[in-house]
């Protein structure tokens, strides 16, 4: 890093820039770093995990720090997707936890309210559903569908909602947030206005981009009247779609919209439309890749911008302030990773980042329910419910020596957390690299940032004195036994398998073929000659990046699956579109609903997952990326010889990550960590949140509907 020292003065340096304050009208962020709301999977029935997640990135440097969706009212329910709610005072009291948690550091705490429209279901309320004209949101997630189709707003609606706006903004005051929301993005109920196919109004309200955006304005409007003297007010907006449709005096439609509101709110939050866009996977899109379509904003408006685009490099961060892009830094996925990324900024601590690799995995905890995961950071989502600390696990008051075997994610992790508690950590791998699974997996399309799972421990782990690490260390019992730690953690990984499984999900044996082949073979450089078929029921990355590989290197390929798309699980993970345009790039045909009954190595037969219909294909290799079964050879040796560790001073050997039970890259880095913090101690406790409950909770709508 390029350093001046001034007489009498800090260093100075080129990130400055990052740390300078900015005001969002009455208030003042202390920097640039803003985490900007996103999906935590923590409603108000986990109060203290959501406030003490969030307080983190506060103590981490954060200037603001935001929710995710908040609703305002019953008739924007997207349960059993988790959200949050702003309805009472039970409600006010869960928030104001959070608020007070980030206030300890210095940071704001922003709200974002929200109002689903048609694309919640409200199955929980079950109060019609509002949008502009009656026009249903489409979505292809199975948890979004649903029968309901939403009510046309009339004029009363529309005055209800900017009730319940500024009613949920003083309730936002309230509980001590600084920056209050509206939001406009989407796909949400500000957004629907905005799109002139779904808003086909013929009122004020529809028909001229300056009609159809005068539902936002008044939103704006309402909030800083309920709230703007004490308060910042941002306006969240999606701008993809609009930046695509040409406008009457701008290139765009987005121009004219950020014009028409230039003045209105005191800080615009821009993004894209779609999930798949907005928040995309590293495998697709690399870090900044908003710029192209938000890149115009700043020239129409005075008040600050924020946007976002994974960031996670500071040279990146100060060009998009001093080219003019940004205001603020944004993050959601970074402020996960790593949730003390402005303070290592700061401090010139750049080689101690945790970079978010962009696996996505954290999104589809949202879809899932569930507070948030992190592939690099197993800390996030913990820090109330096991007492974790994404810097700091705390240091033993028993230090052992402890020996880890197998140099993967989880093995690395475990060994770094161990290291770090203050134990003498041997680190072991047979292999002539650190890395594991990702050794290979780094190397296939798209997942190239997924290796810095492995550099960062690597990084680290080299810079610690009580740390020994060894490569090509076949090790057996003796050896371990000749050693003689403490504790062994057992981290040798799984290895794909040739099994099938019927229409009924039964296992019905392996494929024995020489010319079936698992991950592991092409991973060892064995490749299929000739046509080729990619069978995929593991539904996650695998499948799809195995099919990209082979055709780039001119095979050709056809990918089958049981499941009703390529890569199923990836939904969850905002890469289904994706993977399905990738293979389509590659000339892949896609076979959905079937199974591999039988293969001859002329031709392989597929059998329809309903019917039971046939169909052969000439074929003369089959990949199979189904079930992976663990390493656990090692472990069963040492079980067996059990009496003979003991003897020589082993108090305890265990597995861990894909050795115990295979799974994403997240639950082996999980497991590693575990396995470290509640070494020697047995499992540590679990604690249970609850809402906060002070009287019988009830909210009524206007519409007496609750």
């Amino acid at each position: 890093m390029n350093m001046m020292t001034k007489p009498g003065s800090r260093p100075e340096s080129r990130y400055d820039i990052l740390f300078e304050p900015v005001r969002i009208g009455p208030v003042t962020a202390p920097n640039r770093f803003y985490q900007v709301p996103h999906a935590s999977g923590m409603t108000n029935a986990l109060p203290r995990v959501r406030a003490k997640f969030r307080e983190t990135k506060a103590e981490g440097g954060w200037g603001v720090i935001c929710t995710g969706a908040c609703s305002i009212d019953l008739s924007s329910d997207d349960a059993p997707l988790p959200m949050a709610t702003m309805w009472d005072d039970n409600d006010i009291k869960a928030h104001a936890l959070m608020t007070d948690a980030v206030h300890k550091h210095g940071s704001l705490a922003g709200v974002e309210l929200w109002h689903g429209g048609a694309s919640v279901m409200n199955r929980q309320t079950r109060v019609a559903p509002l949008s502009p004209s009656g026009i249903p949101w489409m979505a292809t997630h199975v948890g979004f569908m649903g029968n309901l189709r939403p009510k046309t707003m009339d004029k009363q609606d529309i005055r209800d909602v900017l009730r319940w706006q500024a009613e949920g903004a003083r309730k936002a005051r309230t509980a001590g947030f600084d920056v209050v929301y509206v939001y406009a993005g989407m796909g949400y109920l500000g957004y629907e206005f905005l799109l002139p196919e779904y808003n086909h109004r013929t009122d004020c309200y529809g028909g001229s981009i300056a009609n159809r955006v005068r539902f936002v304005r008044e939103m704006i409007e309402v909030t800083k009247d309920a709230v703007g003297q004490h308060c910042g007010v941002a306006l969240r907006i999606s701008l993809e779609e609009l930046r695509a449709k040409i406008g009457v005096h701008h290139p765009s439609e987005a121009h004219e919209v950020i014009e028409l509101l230039a003045d209105v709110p005191d800080l615009f939050d821009v993004k894209m439309d779609s999930s798949p866009t907005d928040c995309s996977a590293s495998r697709f899109t690399g870090e900044g890749s908003h710029e192209p379509v938000i890149d115009f904003v700043k020239q129409l408006t005075d008040k600050p911008v924020v946007g976002v685009g994974r960031f996670t490099s500071p040279d990146t961060m100060v060009g998009q302030i001093k080219r003019g892009v940004l205001d603020f830094i944004g993050g959601a996925r970074p402020s996960i990773a790593d949730p003390f990324l402005p303070n290592k900024i700061r401090e010139g601590r750049m080689d101690e980042i945790r970079e978010c690799i962009g696996c996505n995995i954290c999104i589809s905890s949202w879809h899932d329910g569930v507070p948030v995961r992190c592939t690099q950071n197993p800390t996030a989502g913990e820090e109330w419910r096991r007492g974790w600390h994404p810097e700091n696990p705390g240091k033993t008051e028993t230090p052992t020596r402890v020996l880890v075997i197998g140099g993967g994610p989880s093995g690395l992790e475990a060994a770094l957390t161990l290291g770090r508690r203050g134990h003498e950590v041997t680190l072991a791998d047979r292999s002539s690299a650190f890395g594991g699974r990702l050794t290979f997996e780094k190397t296939l399309p798209g997942l190239a940032a997924w290796n810095r799972v492995v550099d960062y421990r690597l990084g680290r782990l080299q810079q610690m004195t009580n740390v020994e690490m060894y490569l090509e260390s076949d090790l057996g019992i003796d050896e371990i036994i000749d050693l003689a730690p403490d504790h062994v953690l057992v981290a040798t990984g799984a290895r794909w398998t040739n099994f099938l499984y019927s229409s009924m999900e039964i296992p019905v044996g392996r494929l024995e073929h020489p010319n079936v082949f698992t991950p592991d073979d092409i991973a060892a450089g064995r490749l299929p000659e000739g046509p080729t078929l990619v069978f995929d029921f593991d539904n996650y990355y695998m499948g799809g990046v195995i099919t990209e590989h082979l055709a780039a290197q001119g095979i050709p390929v056809t990918y089958a699956t049981p499941a009703g798309q390529a890569s199923a699980w990836t939904i969850m993970t905002n890469e289904l579109p994706l993977v399905a345009r990738a293979l389509n790039k590659r000339n892949v045909p896609v076979r959905t609903l079937e199974l591999v009954s039988a293969f001859d190595g002329e031709m392989v037969t597929l059998s329809n997952i309903f019917t039971g219909e046939k169909t052969m294909l000439d074929c003369r290799n089959v990949v199979i990326t189904g079930l992976r079964l663990p390493r656990a050879e090692l472990f069963d040796a040492m079980t067996a010889r059990e009496a003979d560790l003991k003897a020589a001073g082993i108090k305890s050997f265990s597995l861990v990550g894909d050795a115990l039970a295979p799974g994403a890259l997240a639950h082996a880095v999980h497991s590693g960590h575990r396995a470290a913090q509640e070494l020697g101690l047995g499992a540590l406790p679990f604690r249970r949140d609850a809402p906060i409950v002070e009287f019988e909770p009830s909210y009524t709508s206007s519409k007496g509907d609750g």
